[in-house]
C-alpha cells in the first residue's frame, strides 16, 4: 500500500470516527511523519491501558509499509528514526505523552 492509500485509508478512519463520536467513541488524531526519505502517518486512540500510538512508515510510494505499535502512559514516549546517509545525520521524530497530550516534535537536533 503507497504512503496515499495509508493517507486516505486514516482520513476514512478519522471521517467515520468523527460521524460515530457519540458514547464511548475513542478519540483519535492523526499527524504526518517525515524522516527524509522515509515518510508516513501516526495516529492514536485513547483506551482504557493508555495512548495506542501506530506509525506506519514506507520509503517513497514504492517501499514496504512498516508498522510501529505502543501503548503510551503519562510521561512515556517512543522515537522514530533513520540512520544518516553520506554527510547529513540520523532524521529523528519524537512522540511523547504528557498528562493528557500527545506531542510530535522534530528530535533531529537533540543530543
Amino acid at each position: 500500500m503507497s504512503i496515499r492509500g495509508i493517507a486516505i485509508a486514516v482520513g476514512s478512519i478519522l471521517a467515520v470516527a468523527g460521524a460515530a463520536q457519540a458514547d464511548n467513541v475513542p478519540t483519535i488524531a492523526s499527524r504526518s511523519i517525515n524522516l527524509g526519505g522515509v515518510s508516513g502517518v501516526a495516529y492514536y486512540t485513547v483506551e482504557s491501558s493508555g495512548y495506542r500510538v501506530v506509525a506506519t512508515l514506507a520509503q517513497g510510494e514504492a517501499g514496504t509499509p512498516v508498522r510501529f505499535e505502543t501503548v503510551l502512559a503519562p510521561g512515556q514516549s517512543m522515537m522514530l528514526s533513520t540512520p544518516g546517509l553520506g554527510s547529513t545525520g540520523p532524521a529523528r521524530v519524537e512522540i511523547s505523552r504528557e498528562g493528557d497530550q500527545l506531542l510530535v516534535r522534530d528530535a533531529t537536533v537533540m543530543n
